[in-house]
């Protein structure tokens, strides 16, 4: 009985040990689950950047069909040609030369441009690869006078917010050097303007959605693809 008296404070303590033990733990994998239910507040660019393709469509749930193409659709065959090594060279090294022209002007002429060739440039685009070959884009070319000044007043409003609220003094210091600010005289200047929108998702013949998956990385390929059209011509 006295063995068991002097050993009760002993008991106590361990028992105490544990119990604060198992309390940490529960209260760490209860910050765990809080940290992965809440999504981290994100700046504006982040949040139009976000893909959209992690979030499930109500409409496709259960549903296990290929919401693409059909099963049967004849693929188009690859052909490629053959060069030398010495003609790959020169024609890697003309491209690149052609490419490193390109600038990010915002002074344009407002000289007339075939609208043939305008056509071939968004064809030319729209070859681009995409998620599950969906081809989340949309190319709108505008050119009414009306229609691309409107597009300036939106695109100025939205630009003088972007500086002055959205994108933060880091961000405005660093385009200072490059003496850029929301004025887009050019939109008027230019012949045409190329709207790009990104399809979300997209519509099945039964009219349910259809999921565009990495939407804004392909929309975004096109785009690259889009630059390097106009600068050929």
């Amino acid at each position: 009985m006295a063995l068991f008296s002097s050993l009760t404070p002993v008991f106590i303590a361990i028992i105490c040990v544990l119990i604060g033990v198992i309390m940490k733990k529960k209260n760490g994998e209860k910050e765990k689950c809080d940290t992965k239910s809440k999504h981290p507040s994100r700046p504006w660019v982040d949040e139009d950047l976000k893909d959209g393709t992690d979030h499930p469509l109500e409409e496709e749930e259960g549903e296990e069909e290929w919401q693409g193409l059909e099963e049967n659709v004849a693929h188009v065959p690859f052909t490629g040609e053959r060069y030398s090594e010495a003609e790959m060279i020169e024609r890697s090294q003309a491209f690149y030369e052609l490419l490193n022209k390109r600038r990010s002007v915002r002074f344009l002429s407002d000289e007339p441009v075939p609208r043939e060739v305008i056509d071939n440039v968004i064809r030319t685009a729209g070859t681009s690869p995409s998620g599950a070959h969906t081809e989340p884009w949309t190319f709108v070319v505008v050119q009414d006078p009306y229609l691309k000044h409107k597009i300036r007043e939106i695109v100025e409003e939205e630009e003088e917010i972007n500086y002055k609220k959205r994108m933060g003094d880091r961000w405005v210091n660093d385009l200072k050097r490059l003496r850029t600010n929301w004025i887009k005289e050019y939109l008027d200047t230019a012949p045409y303007l190329i709207l790009i929108f990104k399809q979300v998702y997209g519509r099945l013949p039964n009219g349910k959605k259809k999921t565009h998956y990495y939407n804004e990385i392909s929309v975004s390929i096109a785009c690259g693809i889009l630059l390097a059209a106009l600068q050929v011509h």
